[in-house]
């Protein structure tokens, strides 16, 4: 039966409807613009999650996800507005703070270390008193130099008790190839992995059992002033995070599927798998919710960055993170 001239009229005007509506809320999403730390890897399964299933949608936001040229800038650009978030690490934003740069963590993602000193397991060093005399590859990060004086310190040592070389981010390979006996800035969620996929054994010395006041590995960031003149956008940003972080931590295999779905040409799956599984316990380990950040936690390493003379007296905990947007 054919439509009648009404009929016909009526039919366009849905369509066009529809697409108006579609239109609408296409422009009433808020573009953000978020980097990351690093390559896409496991420690950002619930950043893909959040994507994948919608959740930064959910809060009108149109989020683009990318890793700088050089990540190491994360922190200059989202303090000057031209990231609105990125992914850095506690002891680089309380130096960016130190240098005056206006930067603030408004969640944490990964609740502990993962920075860590490794050897084969062949070696038979297993504690920083074993480290004497031996050469110490870095990555040339003032930070590790402090977190290693820290570490043997517990033992009786300094750093003139060991070899210092700075092998850059070759970490894995001068170990490997017997350049240096030990290394230091090697995560156990990665690095490790890495050295058994190669048929090794790895010894791993965490910082915090060793001296190194615990500490964020992980942290999501924002400007001062995005906090102070966008906070909705904030709230809502790290709402979707949680959420993301949430479904991630109920099946980290499947987020990992999501991962590699996402970067299909740079993601070691073998890497991430395991990466993921050991990830997992401590997105939320010791924490009412994901995300939460602990105000102790925070004193205490900070205090340890100004007995090592990384940061100045001035610098004030209190102000480089926030929980009130991981609350609501």
């Amino acid at each position: 039966m054919k439509k009648t001239p009404f009929g016909l009229l009526l039919a366009v005007i849905m369509v066009i409807a529809i697409a108006c509506s579609s239109s609408d809320s296409d422009a009433e999403l808020t573009s953000v613009s978020f980097a990351l730390d690093w390559f896409p890897n496991s420690n950002h399964a619930g950043i893909f999650e959040a994507v994948d299933r919608g959740y930064f949608v959910e809060e009108g936001l149109d989020v683009t996800v990318y890793t700088p040229a050089d990540p190491s800038t994360v922190l200059q650009t989202v303090g000057a507005g031209r990231d609105d978030f990125g992914i850095s690490y506690q002891p680089d934003l309380l130096l960016a703070r130190n240098a005056d740069v206006p930067v603030v963590s408004v969640m944490g993602i990964v609740q502990h270390p993962l920075n860590s000193i490794m050897t084969l397991g062949s070696s038979g060093l297993e504690s920083p008193g074993d480290l004497k005399g031996m050469r110490i590859g870095h990555p040339n990060i003032p930070s590790n130099q402090g977190m290693l004086a820290t570490m043997l310190a517990e033992e009786g040592l300094t750093l003139d008790d060991v070899e210092l070389v700075d092998v850059g981010f070759n970490l894995v390979p001068s170990l490997l190839g017997d350049t240096v006996d030990a290394i230091i800035g090697a995560y156990w969620t990665h690095e490790s992995i890495l050295i058994e996929l190669e048929g090794k054994e790895v010894n791993i010395m965490r910082m915090e059992e060793w001296g190194v006041p615990d500490f964020y590995e992980l942290i999501v960031t924002a400007s001062e002033t995005t906090i102070a003149e966008r906070p909705e956008v904030v709230e809502g940003f790290v709402r979707a995070m949680r959420k993301g972080f949430e479904a991630a931590e109920s099946d980290p295999q499947g987020a990992v599927d999501t991962l590699i779905e996402a970067n299909p040409d740079s993601v070691n799956e073998e890497l991430e798998r395991r990466g993921v599984d050991l990830l997992q316990p401590i997105w939320g380990d010791g924490v009412p919710k994901i995300g939460w950040q602990d105000d102790a936690r925070w004193s205490s390493f900070t205090a340890w960055m100004k007995s090592q003379d990384f940061i100045e007296a001035s610098v004030e905990s209190s102000a480089a993170f926030t929980n009130e947007f991981v609350d609501k």
